[in-house]
C-alpha cells in the first residue's frame, strides 16, 4: 500500500499532517537531527504526538539523521532507545553502520537509511539490507530505472514534494568551510541559495545560479508507485503547517483519482518555489534551476497596471485584507506586496517598490486557503456504553474497552444519575479528537456528583488515547566494548588525475576526468577513484575499468558493496562522512578516509593502522548531479575547469568530469594546509602537481607558500 509522509516540524505541522490525512510523519527531537532549525521535540512532546497519530493509525518516524561523532555516542543511543519505547515506529539514521551495530544490540528497533547516506542504487540497497535496515529513502538524485531496482532489494521511500538540495545528498560542505555550521549536522546555512556567477558566456552575471526550484512530481507519482515505491515522501520540516495540509491532500487526492486544479492551486500559494520541477529521477527539466527566484514564488494572480498613482492588480480573483504577493519584472523578484482593497477587474495593492505597468503579481499567502486548510479535521470514532449501578463500580466501554472507576457508586436519596447527564458530559471531547456516539447508558439509582462524572469522563478518554499507541518496552543496553585507538602509521595516499605513480604516495588514487577511457594492465597498482552517485547502468557499463584497478575508492558507501561484490580492496572516501568508532570498526573497509569535518583531536580516537585523514590539498564542498548551464550542451565549450564566484568576489573552483553525462564538483574557495594525526590523504584533483603537493604533506609553512589561499578547515576549527 502506498504511504503518504509528510513532515511535522512541529506539534501543529503534525496535527496539520494528521488532520489532512497523511498516512505517517517525520519529526527530529532537540538533538541529532538534520532540521536543527525546526521546532523539534523533547520526549513529553514526541510522547504526546505519537499517542495522537497512532490513534488514527498514523505512524511516526523520528528523524536521527545526524553525524554522530564520537563523544556523542552514549547519548545518541540513549535518545534513540527513549523514542522507541515512547512509541517510534522507525529510526532514520544516515550512518549505515552505525546501523549495523544498532541492530546487532537492539534487534527490535526498526531502521531507515536517510537519504543522507546518498543510497542511489541497488548496490547501496543490498548493503542496506546486510546492515539491518528495512527501508532506504533514495537520494534525490536516483533515476526512475534505479528506484525500480532498488525497490526489488528493500522498502522504498521517495520524495515527491519540496525543496531540492543543490549537493548530491550528504555531500554538501559548503556551509560548513564558509562558517563552520554543519549541514550534515542540521546547521545548514543554505549558501546555494545565494547569488553567484560562472565563467561562462551567458552565465556571468549574478543570479541565483545553484538554486534549484522545488519538487512536485505530481501526476507522475503513478510512475513511482508503478516502480515498486512504498512510501512517498513531502519535504518541509521548516515550512507552515498550512503548506503541509495542502501537499498531503493533493497527493491523497491523486493517489485517490479525486485531485483538482483547486489541490495544485493551494499548494501553489502555500509554497512554490520556481514554479516547480519533477526531479532528477524523470531528466533535469528546463526550469529545474531557479536562477531568478529562490524563495517562494506562489501562484500567478495578474498584471500591474498603475492608475492615478495606485497599483492595480487586474485580475478576475478575489483577495482579502492580510494577503501577500510577489511582484516579479522580466522573471526576476523586484520585491512584495499587500492588499488593500478591491477595484474594478481586479484589486489594489501596496508595495515599498516603485511598481510599473506589467509587472506580475503572484500570490504568496491567501489568508482564505489557510483558514480552509487549518479547518480540515479528523475524528475517531467512538461508541461509548456505560453502566453507573449503586454498589458497584461505574464503568464505561468506549469501542469494545472497558474501563471502571476507583471506588463503589453511593445510592442516590434525591437526584440520581440520569442518562442525559451521562451523555451530556462524555459529549465533552476535551482536546481529544473523538466523534461521539452512544450504545446503552445504564443509571441505576447512583448518586454521581458532576464533579466526579467529568474526572471519570477525563481519566477514561486519556486512558483510551494512550491504549491506542503500540505497547513498547525496553531498556537502555550498554554499548559493547569497542577497541582501543591505535597509533597511525604515516602512511600516505593522494588523489590524482593522472594515472601515474606519485612519489612518495604509498596509495594512489585516480581520479579521471572521463570514465569512458580503456582498461589498461598498469591500472592494477591503483585505487579508482568511484563519485558519490553512479547509475545502476553506469556501473555496469565501466564495470570492465573498474575491475581493471588494484582497488577501488569510494566517495558514496554504495561503493563498498560493488568492490565486496567484485572482491576488491576497498577505500572509503570522505564523502561516507565516517566519524565515530562503532563506524571505523564496524565498516570493514580495507583503508578509511575519516570525515573532514572533524578536529584533530576527535581524528585521534579513530586512529586505525588503516585510517587517513584528508590534510592538505583541494577541499570538495559539493557534488552536483546535474548541469548548472541548464543542459544547453549545443554551446557549450565543455572545459573541465569554470569558477563559480559569490558577491564577494570569493572564487570557487568547478570541475567538469564525464560519466555517460557531465557531472561537476564545487571547490572551496581556499586550498586545506595541515598534517594529519593519522595516515595522510592529500586531494590533488586540481592541482597537477602531486609531486609537489605530496612533498610537503609534514611541511605546514611550504603548503601555505605553495597552496596560496589557504584554511586549516576542520583540523583546528570543529563544526556545529
Amino acid at each position: 500500500m502506498s504511504e503518504i509522509l509528510a513532515p511535522a516540524g512541529g506539534k501543529e505541522s503534525a496535527i496539520a499532517a494528521i488532520n489532512a490525512g497523511a498516512d505517517a510523519i517525520y519529526l527530529g527531537m532537540s538533538s541529532f537531527s538534520a532540521r536543527n532549525s525546526a521546532d523539534n521535540f523533547d520526549l513529553d512532546g514526541f510522547k504526546e504526538i505519537a499517542a495522537y497519530a497512532h490513534a488514527f493509525g498514523v505512524k511516526i518516524y523520528v528523524a536521527m539523521n545526524t553525524a554522530v561523532k564520537d563523544v556523542e555516542l552514549e547519548s545518541f543511543l540513549s535518545l534513540m532507545v527513549s523514542v522507541w519505547n515512547e512509541g517510534a515506529d522507525a529510526i532514520i539514521i544516515s550512518d549505515v553502520f552505525l546501523g549495523k551495530y544498532i541492530k546487532s544490540v537492539y534487534p527490535q528497533i526498526v531502521l531507515h537509511l536517510s537519504t543522507q547516506a546518498g543510497i542511489c542504487n541497488a548496490y547501496g540497497a543490498r548493503l542496506a539490507v546486510k546492515c539491518g535496515f528495512s527501508r532506504v529513502i533514495l537520494a534525490r538524485e536516483t533515476s526512475l530505472e534505479d528506484i525500480r531496482a532498488v525497490a526489488s532489494v528493500i522498502e522504498t521511500e521517495v520524495f515527491v514534494q519540496g525543496a531540492l538540495c543543490t549537493c548530491f545528498s550528504g555531500q554538501c560542505y559548503m556551509s560548513s568551510f564558509a562558517g563552520g555550521n554543519s549541514g550534515n549536522r542540521g546547521r545548514c546555512k543554505q549558501p546555494c541559495r545565494k547569488r553567484y556567477s560562472l565563467d561562462r558566456e551567458g552565465f556571468g552575471s549574478l543570479a541565483y545560479r545553484l538554486s534549484l526550484s522545488d519538487l512536485c512530481v505530481g501526476e507522475k507519482i503513478g510512475e513511482l508507485a508503478a516502480a515498486g515505491v512504498t512510501s512517498f515522501k513531502i519535504e518541509g520540516r521548516m515550512r507552515r503547517p498550512e503548506y503541509v495540509s495542502a501537499a498531503v491532500k493533493y497527493y491523497k487526492n491523486i493517489l485517490a483519482g479525486t485531485a483538482t486544479a483547486e489541490d495544485l492551486s493551494d499548494l501553489k500559494r502555500t509554497f512554490n518555489r520556481g514554479n516547480y520541477t519533477c526531479g532528477l529521477a524523470f531528466g533535469q527539466s528546463k526550469n529545474f534551476i531557479s536562477s531568478a527566484v529562490q524563495g517562494h514564488i506562489g501562484e500567478y494572480a495578474g498584471v500591474v497596471k498603475v492608475e492615478n498613482g495606485k497599483y492595480i492588480c487586474q485580475s478576475a480573483e478575489n483577495f482579502n485584507v492580510g494577503d501577500g504577493f510577489k511582484i516579479l519584472r522580466d522573471g526576476g523578484e523586484i520585491g512584495g506586496a499587500e492588499f488593500v482593497s478591491p477595484a474594478r477587474g481586479g484589486f489594489v495593492i501596496s508595495s515599498q517598490v516603485r511598481l510599473k505597468n506589467g509587472d506580475k503579481v503572484f500570490v504568496t499567502t491567501d489568508t482564505r486557503i489557510n483558514r480552509r486548510l487549518s479547518e480540515l479535521k479528523r475524528r475517531i470514532k467512538l461508541e461509548i456504553s456505560a453502566n453507573f449501578c449503586a454498589g458497584k463500580r461505574a464503568e464505561a466501554t468506549l469501542n469494545g474497552k472497558k474501563f471502571f472507576g476507583d471506588g463503589v457508586l453511593q445510592t442516590a436519596e434525591s437526584a440520581p444519575l440520569t442518562e442525559l447527564a451521562v451523555k451530556n458530559c462524555f459529549l465533552k471531547t476535551d482536546k481529544y479528537p473523538y466523534d461521539v456516539t452512544f450504545g446503552q447508558i445504564v443509571c441505576d439509582s447512583a448518586f454521581v456528583p458532576a464533579s466526579e462524572l467529568n474526572r471519570f469522563r477525563r481519566e477514561v478518554y486519556a486512558k483510551y488515547f494512550l491504549d491506542l499507541a503500540p505497547e513498547r518496552s525496553g531498556k537502555t543496553v550498554a554499548l559493547r566494548a569497542l577497541p582501543d585507538s591505535v597509533a597511525q602509521d604515516n602512511r600516505l595516499s593522494a588523489v590524482v588525475t593522472e594515472k601515474r605513480e606519485v612519489k612518495g604516495a604509498d596509495i594512489v588514487i585516480f581520479k579521471p576526468n572521463s570514465y569512458d577511457i580503456q582498461p589498461e594492465e598498469a591500472f592494477g597498482r591503483l585505487y579508482l577513484f568511484l563519485p558519490p552517485f553512479m547509475t545502476g547502468e553506469e556501473i555496469e557499463r565501466f564495470l570492465p575499468l573498474i575491475k581493471s584497478f588494484g582497488g577501488i575508492y569510494g566517495d558514496g558507501v554504495w561503493a563498498a558493496e560493488l568492490a565486496a561484490e567484485l572482491k576488491k580492496p576497498f577505500f572509503g572516501g570522505c564523502g561516507i562522512n565516517i566519524s565515530n568508532r562503532i563506524a571505523v570498526d564496524g565498516c570493514g573497509f580495507t583503508y578509511i578516509a575519516l570525515s573532514k569535518e572533524l578536529t584533530e583531536s576527535e581524528l585521534k580516537p579513530l586512529s586505525r593502522k588503516n585510517t587517513f585523514a584528508l590534510s592538505s590539498g583541494d577541499l570538495k564542498v559539493m557534488d552536483l548531479i546535474y548541469c548548472p548551464f541548464g543542459r544547453k550542451c549545443g554551446g557549450c565549450d565543455r572545459r573541465f575547469r569554470y569558477v563559480l564566484k559569490d558577491e564577494t568576489g570569493r572564487e570557487f573552483p568547478v570541475r567538469r568530469y564525464e560519466t555517460s553525462v557531465c557531472r561537476f564538483e564545487v571547490y572551496n574557495c581556499a586550498v586545506l594546509v595541515g598534517v594529519s594525526p593519522t595516515g595522510t590523504l592529500i586531494d590533488c584533483s586540481l592541482n597537477g602537481d602531486a609531486d609537489r603537493a605530496v612533498s610537503l604533506s609534514r611541511d605546514i609553512d611550504g603548503q601555505k607558500k605553495y597552496f596560496g589561499s589557504y584554511t586549516y578547515g576542520h583540523l583546528k576549527t570543529p563544526v556545529l
